[in-house]
């Protein structure tokens, strides 16, 4: 066990032949039914989309249901599959607030109920089926206890069946704030349930007149990027004592709706994507610590440097190869690294994020091994496992594109790969969730933390 910024880190090793061993090793004596020991599994990992009238495939909430696919899940779930999360747990801090993916007990329970008959057992063993939000209501307003403060919405766009990607940039308006406001907490809600089905990502941001530099090039404006969204992660809350600034004044409210809908059989007619921002309450003094959120950090471009690019210059895969992809951003004062979230297409295979400190020490803080581009999952490190960095620690993304036949998302195999918007081109950046600190704050969390070590552990 070592020790890192007053934090002692675990990772543990799960060999894949010792995991499938283990799947198939005998459970105890008595049968595993649905009732008793898979519906407790399938209530608190599934059903919050595999439920009726949901943009998922099938409903998970009854036996019947159920057993009917029962060797579908049996396979998806042996194979780690589903619910989906894609993080190598074999390296890097492995203490998510988000981990959505079930433990090897919860995989051996399933597998050997459908490896048993997939028996229905006794309905007096049934847990009661959660209460579950309405679909399409807003997933905030449920933890914060509050409707959001602050409800913004594109113009409508209407999706083709089976079509091309397609994007939606419209300008919308915005209601201008009598003062400025510190922001906690977003979420970005696609229409439910088709709206759900063809949104793939999108970016929503905020432009402020006026309240910059007037010299500036851009007239003085400001860029407030309010909200991100990825088939998988809607939502962001920050943490206590954290905000983001929203100016006074007049602004526009700009979009950029990515729709994909290659495997969607129906049109979806009069799209609207909603936005809804939570607010501190007014009066109240400004959070510790200012955050503008996700940044994105690029290895999409040449040398490192974190500025974009028209073009991807480095993406070049070849016919049936691979390639791999570095890039460098080098923290200027310290920071407190939240969440990652990978983004590639088709063929991405893997992801990370490691810190080279000042010192010359490296550490991998995470890793996402079976990227797959139809979710875009976000990361998030709990509270006290959060990585602390010192001002001048290089932070190192690497990527790794897979071209071959073995992939299994791959659309053509045959083809060379560059940049570019489309699914079937590529692109390599990574949303890193960053809150950036004084000396003192820097200080004042590694002391805290040093007084309570925590083994980062999965």
């Amino acid at each position: 066990m070592k020790t890192w910024n007053g934090i002692s880190r675990v990772a543990v090793a799960i060999a894949p032949a010792a995991f499938a061993a283990a799947l198939a090793a005998p459970t105890a004596a008595q049968t595993v039914t649905f009732a008793r020991d898979v519906a407790p599994i399938l209530y608190e990992s599934c059903i919050q989309c595999h439920r009726e009238g949901s943009f998922a495939p099938m409903s998970l909430l009854r036996y019947e249901d159920a057993r009917r696919y029962a060797s579908a899940i049996r396979y998806r779930v042996a194979n780690r599959m589903m619910p989906p999360w894609h993080v190598d747990q074999t390296v890097g801090i492995q203490r998510f607030a988000n981990d959505a993916s079930l433990s090897d007990d919860e995989i051996r329970t399933i597998v050997a109920w459908v490896d048993q008959g997939a028996e229905r057992g006794n309905d007096a063993d049934m847990p009661p089926v959660p209460a579950l939000p309405e679909g399409g209501a807003w997933q905030l307003e449920r933890m914060l206890g509050r409707a959001p403060d602050v409800v913004i919405r594109t113009t409508p766009y209407s999706v083709e069946a089976q079509g091309q990607d397609q994007w939606w940039n419209p300008g919308t308006e915005w209601a201008p704030l009598a003062e400025a406001r510190w922001m906690m907490a977003y979420e970005f809600k696609p229409a439910y349930p088709n709206g759900l089905k063809v949104v793939h990502h999108g970016h929503t941001n905020v432009v402020f007149a006026g309240t910059g530099d007037p010299n500036a090039e851009d007239g003085g404006r400001r860029t407030v990027a309010v909200a991100h969204y990825g088939v998988g992660k809607a939502y962001e809350v920050f943490p206590d004592g954290v905000g983001m600034r929203l100016p006074a004044g007049e602004a526009t409210v700009e979009w950029d709706i990515h729709y994909s809908s290659l495997h969607v059989d129906d049109p979806v007619p009069n799209d609207v994507v909603e936005v809804g921002l939570w607010l501190y309450p007014e009066g109240e003094p400004a959070p510790e610590i200012a955050t503008e959120g996700e940044v994105l950090f690029r290895v999409d471009r040449i040398n490192g440097h974190d500025r974009p690019l028209a073009r991807g210059n480095d993406i070049l895969i070849p016919p049936h190869g691979y390639q791999v992809l570095q890039g460098v951003h080098v923290l200027d004062q310290p920071a407190l690294i939240s969440s990652f979230r990978p983004h590639m297409h088709t063929r991405g295979k893997e992801m990370s994020i490691e810190a080279i400190y000042p010192d010359g020490r490296r550490e991998m803080l995470g890793k996402v091994d079976d990227y797959k581009h139809v979710w875009q999952l976000s990361y998030d490190f709990e509270e006290d496992a959060k990585p602390l960095l010192p001002q001048g620690t290089v932070l190192l993304f690497t990527s790794v594109f897979d071209n071959t036949a073995d992939n299994p998302l791959n659309p053509d195999p045959d083809q060379w790969v560059v940049f570019g918007r489309r699914g079937p081109d590529e692109m390599s950046h990574m949303w890193v969730g960053i809150t950036y600190l004084t000396e003192e704050q820097f200080e004042e969390i590694r002391r805290r933390r040093e007084q309570t070590p925590v083994a980062l552990s999965h």
